[in-house]
């Protein structure tokens, strides 16, 4: 059983750099029609979207090498993987567009001193359009996917394809406008916009990557988790407690104290902790690592100890605690006094 869900997560690993890989080599290709609609328009704002198309192939290309690595299996140097260097990549991609729209900021302003000699502005529309399009369809497979795999690179690199193509959709209706007005000073205005966007984009970015090489506590992944456990809790659980969700790549690490009988033997709270472990790697498709502790009762867990046939009752049932972010991150056995 072990080997299977061995080769079957590396199966799904390698479908996750392929479809990296697919999407990169459109990046090129869209970045190559991009700086093609710059040449025949001479637009700062188009220059603006074909720069960012830069960074967009260099970001695609590190989370496709973050993904290649964060799927190696672990070792003695690495015991829990290689995971992290997907908040790396997207710490890099959240980076690399803020560089990205510092540049198209500097370059619309210098648009409004000297503006360009823009022309075939409706070849210039048509081909960022389609840029634009196909970023958008790339973008929400990548998110749609990431979120599948838990994959912080997937996901960063569809967002960021997502922010590309709002930009390209404002810089569409900014050339219209430049188009049907004559305004040429309206190019660098969108450029200015776009930049200032793009560089918003990039701080999100590398505020969420932060979050996840510092251990911050994932708020959406945590209440999913608690949703499982209150669900399916059983009375031998007396409670769950110390709780500590940590991700590596598209992987969870997980800790956590469960409360048992304590005349429990050995084997009976192996396997409590067993059906703990099985019910959690289930609902995250086995893309979980569980470590569980388990505890012995004291007299102040009666009060919430829903177990009906226990004879060493210290003092009777009072109700039933619903387990939840303030309690079960308590490194303390739960109880009413």
């Amino acid at each position: 059983m072990g080997c299977l869900l061995y080769f079957y997560r590396m199966e799904r690993r390698k479908k996750m750099v392929k479809v990296q890989l697919v999407v990169l080599l459109l990046g090129l290709l869209l970045m190559l029609i991009k700086f093609t609609a710059y040449f025949l328009t001479q637009s700062n704002a188009i220059l603006s979207d074909a720069l960012e198309s830069i960074i967009n192939v260099a970001a695609g290309a590190f989370a496709m090498y973050s993904l290649w690595l964060s799927n190696k299996p672990k070792d003695e140097d690495h015991p829990y993987g290689h995971g992290k260097i997907e908040f790396i990549s997207s710490g890099f991609e959240g980076g690399a567009i803020i560089i990205a729209g510092v540049f198209i900021i500097y370059e619309a302003g210098l648009g409004f001193f000297y503006p360009p000699d823009v022309k075939q502005l409706d070849v210039g529309i048509y081909l960022v359009a389609f840029s634009g399009v196909v970023n958008f369809l790339m973008g929400r497979y990548l998110v749609t996917y990431g979120k599948q795999e838990h994959s912080d690179a997937m996901i960063a690199d569809g967002k960021h394809l997502i922010s590309d193509t709002y930009s390209s959709l404002g810089l569409v209706l900014g050339l219209l406008l430049v188009n049907i007005t004559n305004y040429i000073w309206l190019d660098a205005l969108i450029a200015l916009l776009m930049g200032l966007l793009i560089v918003y984009t990039g701080l999100g970015i590398i505020r969420k990557s932060l979050a996840g090489l510092m251990d911050e506590t994932n708020t959406e992944i945590l209440d999913e988790l608690l949703a499982v456990l209150n669900d399916n809790k059983r009375n031998e659980w007396i409670d769950v407690h110390n709780l500590r969700v940590l991700k590596y790549g598209s992987s969870y690490h997980i800790d956590a104290h469960v409360t048992l009988p304590w005349y429990y033997s050995l084997e009976q709270a192996h396997e409590e902790l067993g059906y703990v472990d099985k019910l959690i790697s289930e609902k995250f498709h086995n893309n979980i690592e569980m470590f569980v502790h388990a505890d012995p009762c004291v007299p102040q867990s009666c009060s919430v100890c829903m177990l009906t046939d226990c004879k060493v009752r210290k003092s009777a049932f009072v109700a039933q605690v619903t387990w939840d972010k303030e309690s079960v991150l308590k490194n303390q056995k739960h109880s009413l006094v």
